[in-house]
C-alpha cells in the first residue's frame, strides 16, 4: 500500500486510469515541483467551475484553457483528454474528504459525535468550493472503465464510514428492526450533496452552524422525539431557507 499525505491509496492507484504521476494526483509537498504544482491546481480549479457551469458534456478544453489563462496546446501538455481531467477533479475531492474524515474522527468513540463530526468535516469541505460538489455529485458516470472505479472506491470508503456511524447509533434503539441502516445513510448524503443548491455561507447561517443543525435534526428524526440533543448553537447568520 502507498501512503501520500495521510490517507492511504489502494497499490499505484493514481496510475492505474491514466498513468498519472504522483504529483497531478495527489498536491505535492512544499519545495517538490512548486511550478509545476501551482499551474495544475490553477487548471484543476478553473476545470471545474467551467465542468461544474457547463457539465462535462459541453464543457471543452479550449474554454478550460481560456479560463486558465493558457494555450490549448499548453493545457494538452497537463491533460491528454477531457475525461483525465474530471478523473483527477474527483480523485483529488474525494481523497481529500476521505483523509480530513479520518483525522477528525481518529479517538473520537461515541457514534452520536462521531455523526457530528462527519457532518461537519463534509459541510466544511465543500462549503468554499462548491464547484467541487456539483462536480462530484453529478458527473461520476461520465467516468468509465478503471477511472471510474477508483472514484467509486473512494466513494465506497466515505460511505462505508457514515454507515457504521449509523450502525452503531441503530444498535442503541429499542425499534432497530424498523430501520433502515442504509436507507439513512443515504438519505443524509443526500441531503450533504445537495448543499450547492441553496447553501451560501455568505448570506446564510456559518458551515460550523450549518451542519450542528444538520446532525441534530438527523438524529433527532431517526432516533426519535425522545433523543436527548444539545439545542442548535445561535449564531449571527440568517436562517438557511
Amino acid at each position: 500500500m502507498h501512503y501520500f499525505q495521510g490517507f492511504q491509496l489502494a497499490p499505484d492507484v493514481y496510475g492505474q486510469s491514466f498513468g498519472l504521476s504522483a504529483e497531478q494526483a495527489i498536491p505535492a509537498q512544499s519545495g517538490r515541483a512548486a511550478n509545476y504544482e501551482q499551474r495544475l491546481d490553477g487548471i484543476i480549479k478553473s476545470a471545474t467551475e467551467i465542468i461544474a457551469r457547463d457539465g462535462y458534456t459541453k464543457a471543452s478544453m479550449r474554454n478550460v484553457a481560456a479560463a486558465a489563462d493558457m494555450s490549448l496546446a499548453g493545457l494538452y501538455h497537463y491533460f491528454e483528454s477531457k475525461e483525465k481531467m474530471l478523473f483527477l477533479i474527483q480523485f483529488r475531492s474525494f481523497s481529500a474528504l476521505l483523509r480530513r474524515l479520518q483525522e477528525r474522527l481518529h479517538g473520537i468513540e461515541d457514534p452520536k459525535e462521531r455523526l457530528r463530526v462527519t457532518v461537519l468535516a463534509h459541510v466544511m469541505h465543500y462549503a468554499n468550493d462548491k464547484p467541487a460538489l456539483r462536480v462530484c455529485a453529478h458527473e461520476i458516470e461520465a467516468l468509465t472503465g478503471k477511472a471510474h472505479e477508483e472514484v467509486q472506491q473512494l466513494r465506497h470508503q466515505i460511505y462505508d464510514i457514515l454507515r457504521a456511524i449509523i450502525d452503531s447509533i441503530l444498535d442503541e434503539c429499542v425499534n432497530r428492526s424498523t430501520l433502515n441502516a442504509h436507507v439513512a445513510t443515504m438519505s443524509l448524503f443526500g441531503a450533504l450533496n445537495w448543499l450547492y443548491q441553496w447553501y451560501d455561507p455568505r448570506e446564510d447561517r456559518s458551515p460550523a452552524g450549518l451542519a450542528q443543525l444538520i446532525s441534530d435534526q438527523f438524529l433527532s428524526g431517526l432516533l426519535g422525539a425522545g433523543s436527548s440533543l444539545a439545542a442548535p448553537p445561535q449564531d449571527n447568520g440568517t436562517t438557511p431557507h
